[in-house]
Order: C-alpha cells, then structure tokens, then sequence
C-alpha cells in the first residue's frame, strides 16, 4: 500500500511540473503547429488551423471561468445598454451587467446592433464578475443614425480584416467611416444610415442583383454553414486559424485555449467570410508563402512581438497571451 501511494505522488507530481510547464509556455511553435494538410477551402476563402502540439496545453487557460461575449449575449448572462442618450457623450461607451460568475471577454471587432446606433468593439478586454455596472469602449459603425427610442444589443459577429485593421492602427471614427463608405459603394449596398452591417443585410443583398456584376452575391449563410460544419464536425483541438482568399493572407487569430476559440468561431467566420466575398478572390496563393507570414507570428516570442506590433495586436490577461490577431 506504502509504494502505491509513493507511486501515485511520483506520477502526480510529474503531471504538476508538466502542467506548470505547460501553462507558462507561449504561443510559439513551442507549443502550436499550422495544420496545412487539414486546410479547408470553399470558393473564395481557405482556412487553415492551428492546433496544440500538447492537448493539455489546448485546454490550459482560460477555461471555463471566462466567456466569450458572443456566448454571454445568448445565454443571457450579459446585458447591454447605452450609457445614456446623448451622442455627444455616450456614443463611444457601452453599459454591459454581467449576471454569472465568469468574466466575460470582449474583443476588438466584435460587432454589437441594436441600441441608439449599431457599435463595434475598440479594444480587447476581459470583465470579472461584478454586480456593479461596468463600460467598455466602442467605435460607431452606423454614421447616420441616432434614433431617440434603444433597441435591444445583439452580437453580430467581428468586422472584416480591412475594418478591423483601421480600428486596430487608427483607433480613429471619421477613417472607420470613411471606411465603411468605400465597403458599401465597393459591394453596391445604399443604405440611408450608413451601417457596415448593411453589407450582411438581407435587403440590401435583394436590391444588389439588379445591379450588374455585384462584387458581393447573397453566399454569406452558405460560406458560413459549409466552414461551421467541416471545423465541428472534424476537428475538437483547434486554437487558432489562417485566412486565405485569392493570393493574400486575410488574417490569423490563435487564442490561448480550444475552449475559448470554440466560442469565438462563429463570430471570426462572419468577419472572415464577409472580407472574401468583398475583397477576395479563388484562392491562388501557395502554402509557401502562409508559411513564410506563420514563421513571422510563430518562430520564437521575440520575432512574434515584433512583427504583432506592427501588423495586429497581441492581448494579455494576468500575464498571459490570451489572443494574437494580425492582418
């Protein structure tokens, strides 16, 4: 009996010193691999995964103590309101009521309708539990509207990577909507308040095929559906992916943990779907060269601050990377 328990503290304190290994390694080819033989390609876009090479990394952080804001949104644990109903003063803050013990995490990009004028998330941040109100920053994408009666928030997945670089590099809202005008007139959408979300709209998509030869077709549901089912249905330790469409990266995102990319994969295929289908092509470009820009992000953590700095942003919590995201 002694020597069994001898042996059960060994093995125990073997996994401990793993696992603290584990948990302090970074988002390096240390501990991740580009999946480029699971690669999945529809039409214009291709996505490529990232995985843990050590499945108890995949899973190390941040668990389930933080939830995506998209999952809050529908399970009801967070509500979101305005902060008050001047536009001067409130259109770039948002009052969100976290009802659970998670902290919730918000992501730049993220994209919220609804309320006085239809927002976009401007910075990555993580809420904790709080019974107190509590603000996180946004950018208007909604120029011309701001109504005197508050709809109900709803979680409307992440920008494209062309809007979500200006809000990344800019952090400026006269360039978000000069942005937003070029993505209208580029995909033929006329809408009268200027939203980005028009270009998702059922109603602008109706009113585009009279046009000739539109950029964007009516193909968001079936780009969506096809990637949610080949992703789910086939793989469980995805942490991050590449996008590809026509010869260009679009972007990459890797997170700290499956679980929290799992809750985040619907919104990034929205953002990643509506880029392909505005400003992308069949895909032509070679692995060689999405191997060249994974080296830049992945080689070692000195090569990756560098190149992140410039070309996306890495975000931290407690001294951990939670998300890379670049362009």
């Amino acid at each position: 009996m002694n020597q069994l328990k001898l042996k059960v503290k060994y093995f125990l304190s073997i996994f401990l010193i793993l696992n603290g290994a584990v948990a302090s390694a970074q988002l390096t080819y240390e501990t991740l691999a580009v999946d480029y033989d699971s690669a999945i390609v529809y039409k214009n876009l291709k996505i490529i995964p990232i995985r843990p090479k050590n499945q108890a990394f995949g899973l190390r952080y941040p668990g389930r103590n933080i939830i995506s804001l998209n999952d809050a949104i529908k399970n009801g644990i967070a509500s979101i309101t305005e902060r008050g109903t001047a536009s001067t003063e409130n259109v770039h803050w948002l009052r969100i009521n976290n009802k659970s013990d998670s902290s919730i995490y918000i992501s730049s990009g993220e994209l919220i309708s609804g309320g006085r004028q239809d927002r976009m998330v401007m910075r990555d941040t993580i809420l904790p539990p709080s019974k107190r109100d509590q603000y996180f920053r946004v950018m208007c994408v909604e120029e011309e509207r701001w109504s005197d009666k508050e709809k109900d928030f709803e979680h409307r997945g992440f920008a494209n990577s062309h809007l979500r670089k200006v809000l990344d590099i800019n952090k400026n809202q006269v360039q978000i909507w000069n942005e937003i005008g070029s993505q209208l007139e580029l995909g033929h959408v006329n809408s009268k308040s200027m939203a980005y979300l028009s270009l998702r709209d059922p109603e602008p998509l109706r009113k585009r095929r009279r046009r000739r030869d539109p950029i964007i077709i009516p193909a968001s549901d079936e780009y969506f559906n096809y990637f949610l089912q080949k992703i789910k249905k086939s793989d469980t330790s995805i942490l991050g992916m590449v996008c590809v469409s026509g010869n260009r990266i679009l972007g990459c995102d890797i997170y700290a943990g499956v679980n929290l990319f799992n809750q985040q994969l619907s919104p990034l295929l929205r953002g990643y779907i509506d880029e392909a289908l505005l400003f992308g092509g069949p895909v032509t470009l070679p692995d060689e060269k999405v191997v060249k820009y994974m080296d830049n992000i992945l080689m070692d953590e000195k090569t990756q601050e560098e190149f992140v700095s410039k070309n996306g942003k890495i975000f931290r919590y407690e001294k951990r990377i939670i998300h890379i995201n670049t362009f």
